[in-house]
Order: structure tokens, then C-alpha cells, then sequence
């Protein structure tokens, strides 16, 4: 049996050390478990929508109060049991999350809760038909659940820092900028109101035109330095 599971959970790491992409594919640690686990997987976002999914072939998909489709949400209250996990809960009765199905009952799952940093970030559902979880399985989907919480810890330290770039952008562009563009950066925003609105070109020197109104567009969704 330790061989077998050195097997599994080197077939996970292995995608720590070949995701050389900066984009996370969650899809990708799914189908590692799945595979290693017999079950179907689904990673789950705080929000309860589905970030990645793979089902395993002689597992029937349990459809009721979830939606196996990268994108979509599972039910709210479900989503609230999930949530209401705070350690790794094994071969739980699939009743008490609230499923119906007439054959439940030869259903068996795994809830791990993924915490990073003392950050809640969602929890990794996984489950099978007809076979409980031994101990090797609930190992095995731990370290595959810690791999998840990585990859989703990476993927929001890449958003935050393409968000620092921007926001670097725009001041290093606002710092070239004279008192009078500054003025005229100020009028564009008044005159859209937001987001959204119409600028009168006679309004502004024809020269600020196109670099006023480019760096106008650096700011959208960022918040003007001060």
C-alpha cells in the first residue's frame, strides 16, 4: 500500500513541477485526482462557483444541486454546508447535504476544506459509488487538495500583480503629465461621468487629444493615484 500511494501523490506533485503556464487549470489537477482516486472531483470557489471539474468513467454524475460545467454554481445552501466544513470530512452521507436522489445512499464523498494562509478559498468535493474512502484516499486528497489551494493562492498573487502593474503604469504616466493635462484628465472624467459617457474633442487643445484620452483608458477599473 505505500508504494501505491508514493505513485498517487507523486502524480500530483508533478504538477507543481510542470505548470510552467501562468494561467491555473484547474481542469488539469481534476482529471490527476480523479484518476488516482476513482472519483469524480470538483473544485469549488468561497462563492460556489465550479473552477474545475473531471469525472471519472463508471461514476454516474450526481447532477441534483450541482452543475459539472467550469463557470456554473452549485446551490447556495449547499455551497453553505461546504463552507461549514473546517477539517477534511470523509465518506460523508451525501442526505445530510441535503441530496434526494432515490440511490444516495450508495454514494460516498470526501469534503476537504481549502485553507491557505488562514484563508478559507473554497472546499474540494469528491465522490464515488459503492466504495468507501480508506485511509490512503483521504491522505491522497488532502495533498491534492493542498496542491488546489497552491495553484489558487498563485493565481491570485498573479492577479494582484498585473493590478500593481497597471496602477504603476498609470501614475509613472500621470507623473509626466503638466498642471494644465492634469486639468484636462480631470474635465474627461467629469464629462464621463464614470465609466461611461461622451467627450467633446472641441473642448480639449487638439494636441491632448490622443494622449489624454489614452492615458483616460489606462485608468479605467483603477483608481486615480492622488
Amino acid at each position: 500500500m505505500s508504494v501505491q500511494l508514493l505513485d498517487k501523490t507523486r502524480k500530483i506533485n508533478k504538477l507543481l513541477h510542470n505548470n510552467n503556464s501562468t494561467k491555473v487549470v484547474f481542469n488539469d489537477i481534476c482529471k490527476v485526482m480523479m484518476e488516482t482516486l476513482d472519483s469524480n472531483i470538483l473544485v469549488i470557489s468561497k462563492k460556489g462557483k465550479v473552477l474545475g471539474v473531471s469525472l471519472c468513467p463508471g461514476v454516474e454524475e450526481i447532477t441534483e444541486l450541482i452543475e459539472d460545467k467550469v463557470g456554473s454554481h452549485v446551490d447556495p445552501l449547499l455551497n453553505d454546508r461546504f463552507l461549514s466544513v473546517l477539517s477534511t470530512k470523509e465518506n460523508v452521507n451525501l442526505q445530510t447535504l441535503g441530496f434526494e436522489r432515490d440511490d444516495i445512499q450508495q454514494y460516498c464523498a470526501i469534503i476537504n476544506p481549502i485553507d491557505i494562509a488562514g484563508e478559507r478559498l473554497g472546499p474540494v468535493f469528491m465522490y464515488r459509488k459503492e466504495r468507501q474512502y480508506d485511509i490512503e484516499d483521504i491522505i491522497v486528497s488532502e495533498y491534492g487538495t493542498t496542491v488546489v489551494g497552491l495553484e489558487m493562492m498563485r493565481s491570485v498573487n498573479e492577479e494582484n500583480a498585473e493590478e500593481a502593474r497597471k496602477v504603476h503604469v498609470v501614475k509613472a504616466a500621470f507623473s509626466t503629465l503638466s498642471f494644465s493635462e492634469l486639468e484636462a484628465i480631470i474635465h474627461i472624467f467629469d464629462e464621463m461621468d464614470g465609466k461611461e459617457g461622451i467627450l467633446g474633442q472641441a473642448r480639449l487643445p487638439t494636441a491632448w487629444v490622443l494622449p489624454v484620452l489614452l492615458l483616460s483608458m489606462l485608468c479605467v477599473n483603477l483608481k486615480v493615484p492622488e
